[in-house]
């Protein structure tokens, strides 16, 4: 915007501190990350050009690794992605000061949380759905009718209703399998959130919040699951800090 300088926000933290971490701000200008602070909270912002960031992987990964950089040292309320004021006093009266009651409780929610993420995959398709005919008697029957079938048509249409049957016998045993997980994990956690799947093979993919004392908890039970699943179901493990799925501040100024 005709090269107008703002502040990028990228979180929230409890600190009454002006605290420095470092030229890492994102757009790689070297920008430095600093907490504004008023009372007992403060913002995470950096000098940026008002203007729009792209969803690129240099963008998303600068912003991610402030929140990360932060979350070492401090509980973070993640900012919506691309959220730019024109200037350090709109922050502290439209955000710190007008929402100052709705951060400071939010951050002792989190307060000693971290988000786990798990990941859940069939690892060998054609297996599944070997299984799937298997334990369906009515379209075990009808594939062995089908191979016999001479009429072409007929044949066809056989294997389009076989086809929907073997899907919707599939998305069946993916809901079991997939509430089986959930049912082992949910209870060392204090909340999960489901993300959208794409493609057959996967089963999970959630994110987990846990209390930093019941981690090693959670992660014998993931080694616990995987031991379980071997080679049948490949879990995708990783976490996090900063609590990404369960706290994403909108700010409108």
């Amino acid at each position: 915007m005709n090269g107008e300088e703002g502040f990028y926000l990228y979180g929230i933290i409890a600190t009454n501190n002006k605290q420095d971490f470092g030229p890492i701000g994102i757009g790689g200008r070297g920008d430095k990350v600093y907490a504004l602070a008023y009372q007992d909270i403060a913002a995470v912002i950096s000098k940026s050009p008002i203007q729009k960031y792209d969803v690129t992987r240099d963008n998303v990964s600068g912003h991610a690794q402030v929140l990360e950089t932060v979350a070492k040292d401090y509980t973070v309320l993640p900012v919506r992605y691309c959220t730019i004021a024109t200037d350090e006093e709109m922050i502290i009266s439209k955000l710190l000061k007008e929402r100052h009651q709705e951060l400071v409780q939010l951050l002792q929610e989190m307060q000693g949380k971290i988000e786990l993420g798990l990941r859940a995959r069939w690892q060998d398709m054609d297996a599944i759905f070997a299984e799937v005919v298997e334990e369906n008697q009515t379209i075990k029957t009808m594939k062995e009718a089908a191979l016999r079938e001479k009429d072409k048509q007929k044949k066809y249409a056989d294997s389009v209703k076989i086809g929907e049957m073997v899907q919707k016998a599939l998305e069946q045993k993916r809901t079991r399998e997939t509430q089986a997980l959930l049912d082992a994990i949910k209870p060392l956690s204090l909340d999960y959130k489901e993300n959208q799947l794409y493609g057959d093979m996967n089963l999970l993919n959630a994110a987990f919040l846990v209390d930093k004392a019941k981690e090693g908890d959670f992660d014998q039970k993931v080694n616990d699951l995987q031991k379980e699943h071997e080679n049948r179901t490949l879990l995708i493990y990783n976490s996090s800090a900063v609590p990404y799925n369960f706290v994403e501040l909108v700010v409108k100024w």
